[in-house]
């Protein structure tokens, strides 16, 4: 297969818009070139003129839920939907799905549910639960990218929580590998049975529903983190700790101190609580809910800061779907409701909108949503930016074009999200997997070519 050239006047850079052309071979970018480049041999080659060309972004949180519950979501939907918002590459997360992945003989029951369905690349987490605990390494070697755990009750009775005895055993496991522990961190304490005894009688009232699960479930558990890191730390181990989807401002401070000692504990947040706020979700609807809950106006711009310092390392969608039926829409009753926002394909306009808002820059954005999380999940030499030797997967996208977000538009299998009617800026055009076209002008191209990403131990 010869090469492919694909050049514009703005190709993202080393976080700089340049103009170049990409030289691709065989998937992977093999040279850049100046944006004059001409050869009369060559006839594969793409102009995109003054469009910007971006790095494919990285999404290392999505509930894809198949095999077992594909009635939530599925492989072949969830990916046509990445694809579709300019993520080139996912990490699937370990429960919703049945079994939930936490043996080896669940990874590889996974990897056989997928067969022709990834429209983009897809890793894996593997999942940690007491009984699971002797499985862990065999988990490990079978390729997971890094494993996760909950610190509360996960939703489904398949995937149960950890205790701080789990949580020592497993990071000891891990520091072997050098692999990061994903945390869903919310430790529940006893200063909220008055508000969970006010949301049962108000099932319908967010508010309530936000008191009754306080920013102390958060802080509480990030602290039992850091002192179990702590404690490794002092018998000479390097535990990786990550904690998911961080909702609570006030936790920053604890996290940055501890990283500043030199732990290595890391934090994503999400769209939703970068983009909504409590105030403004009315109530009984039940697209909003979410564990941890989304919170207030003032909360959300403290999560701002912490990503502009680097305490939170970037943003990820925490695709979570479920069937319309579990969403309760009808009801309204946000304590029954399954928690859990559909959003993938929208987050970078969704986060461009606010972004630009603020007076930041789209390459800011690339970072968090593109860079980072590649880094963050080993895939930082062939992930998340445009170089040679990198994977050639990039998008060209209009960062002008406002739109609006509608049940139309939606590529997942379930046509709901809390984001139907908000205007967004910026629209992605095309998207490329190692060179190859897989979306463009609102539809899938071709067939799927993605391919399974396992860790091999060195």
């Amino acid at each position: 297969m010869g090469s492919k050239y694909f050049k514009s006047k703005r190709v993202l850079l080393d976080g700089r818009l340049k103009p170049a052309t990409l030289a691709v071979e065989e998937g992977t970018i093999k040279q850049i070139l100046d944006y004059s480049f001409t050869n009369s041999d060559v006839v594969d080659v793409v102009d995109f003129g003054k469009k910007l060309v971006l790095p494919g972004l990285v999404d290392t949180h999505v509930h894809i839920n198949e095999p077992g519950r594909t009635e939530w979501e599925g492989f072949d939907t969830a990916t046509q939907a990445a694809a579709a918002g300019g993520i080139t590459t996912v990490v699937d997360m370990p429960l919703n799905c049945i079994p939930v992945t936490t043996t080896p003989d669940a990874l590889a029951e996974k990897l056989t549910s997928l067969a022709d369905k990834l429209w983009v690349d897809c890793g894996f987490w593997g999942g940690l639960v007491p009984e699971s605990l002797p499985d862990l390494e065999g988990l490990i070697r079978a390729g997971v990218l890094g494993v996760k755990s909950f610190t509360i009750e996960s939703g489904v009775d398949e995937f149960p929580m950890v205790e701080a005895e789990h949580l020592k055993k497993a990071m000891e496991i891990l520091a072997k590998y050098e692999l990061p522990y994903l945390i869903h961190a919310e430790l529940e304490n006893g200063d909220v049975g008055e508000k969970l005894s006010e949301q049962a009688e108000y099932p319908e009232s967010y508010q309530a529903f936000l008191e009754s699960r306080p920013k102390s479930w958060e802080n509480d558990a990030i602290s039992l983190l850091i002192d179990l890191m702590d404690e490794l730390t002092e018998a000479e181990l390097k535990p990786r700790v990550h904690v998911v989807h961080l909702s609570s401002s006030d936790a920053i401070s604890d996290i940055r101190n501890a990283q500043e000692r030199g732990l290595l504990l890391t934090a994503e947040t999400c769209p939703h609580y970068l983009a909504l706020a409590s105030e403004l979700i009315p109530d009984g609807n039940t697209l909003y809910k979410c564990c941890p809950p989304i919170r207030d106006d003032e909360n959300r711009k403290k999560l701002w800061q912490g990503l502009l310092d680097s305490t939170i390392g970037f943003i990820v969608s925490d695709h979570s779907p479920c069937t319309p039926r579990l969403k309760l829409i009808e009801s309204g009753d946000l304590q029954s409701a399954w928690g859990g926002i559909s959003s993938l394909q929208f987050g970078l306009p969704i986060i461009w909108a606010e972004a630009k808002m603020l007076g930041l820059s789209l390459e800011q954005v690339i970072e968090w949503m593109a860079t980072k999380p590649a880094e963050f999940v080993g895939l930082g030499l062939t992930k998340g930016r445009l170089s040679i030797g990198y994977d050639a997967d990039f998008i060209v996208f209009d960062e002008m074009a406002e739109t609006v977000i509608t049940k139309d538009s939606i590529k997942y299998r379930h046509k709901v999200t809390p984001y139907e009617g908000r205007a967004v800026l910026g629209k992605v055009e095309k998207t490329f997997l190692r060179g190859n076209l897989v979306f463009e002008s609102g539809k899938s191209v071709g067939r799927p070519t993605g391919k399974p990403i396992l860790r091999e131990l060195d």
